[in-house]
């Protein structure tokens, strides 16, 4: 099943798509992509070729997640979260662990932004203990700190805010502009639902927050607050 599946994604390959995507996402020598290859298929290829594959096994979407091609590893994580949306209970225990043990393979940040508070971030939710969070934020990888990150999305969306500003603080001296934007990004999304909790977040750290953290956070305030935080 998995040479065919990659016969028909490779069926889709756009080289010029593939320069383009690239340079998109950085993986030129000593940048964060580098090494990453990309075929050149569109997203809306991407998630139909998923789609029709939805019920392969655990053991093939291994084998896509470890492949060198990046839209090989997104069709295979846009497999697992659609397994994880219409899985039970235990199902769903099983693709959070298969998840973090394959958590290595996850590793640009539109992967991350795929599956982490689809997968993690939403089990999470009902667990009262969440230190796998705070182990990714410490981690020494870019990646699993963009996935402690993005995963807290989850929680936002239920109203929860605690663990967001918790994994924010942490990252006020983080140096990657990828931190700093998902970092904000999450912010942001806090002050769309409790502006008042953003602002005591910034109040209380706006001499500490990396520009681009800054700017990420308060796009959604109002122009003379936004403009007044900026420029203060």
């Amino acid at each position: 099943m998995n040479e065919k599946i990659l016969r028909e994604i490779y069926s889709h390959k756009n080289p010029n798509k593939a320069k383009n995507l690239s340079r998109f996402f950085k993986t030129g020598q000593g940048q964060y992509g580098a090494g990453d290859m990309f075929l050149g298929l569109t997203a809306p290829i991407s998630r139909k070729i998923a789609l029709k594959h939805k019920d392969i096994s655990f053991r093939e979407i291994k084998l896509l997640l470890k492949n060198k091609i990046h839209e090989v590893r997104l069709i295979g994580l846009i497999i697992l979260v659609r397994r994880y949306k219409v899985g039970i209970a235990k199902e769903k225990g099983k693709i959070v662990k298969f998840y973090l043990k394959n958590i290595k393979y996850i590793n640009n940040w539109d992967l991350v932004d795929l599956s982490a508070s689809q997968i993690l971030g939403d089990y999470l939710l009902e667990k009262n203990n969440k230190n796998i969070l705070l182990k990714l934020t410490r981690s020494k990888n870019l990646w699993e700190q963009r996935i402690a990150m993005i995963s807290t999305a989850a929680f936002i969306r239920r109203g929860e805010m605690a663990w967001t500003i918790k994994i924010a603080r942490i990252f006020l001296n983080h140096k990657h502009d990828l931190i700093h934007k998902a970092t904000g990004w999450m912010l942001r999304e806090v002050g769309k639902k409790n502006v008042k909790e953003l602002r005591r977040f910034l109040d209380a750290n706006l001499s500490k927050i990396p520009r681009t953290m800054l700017r990420y956070a308060t796009e959604r305030l109002p122009e003379k607050l936004r403009l007044r935080y900026l420029h203060m």
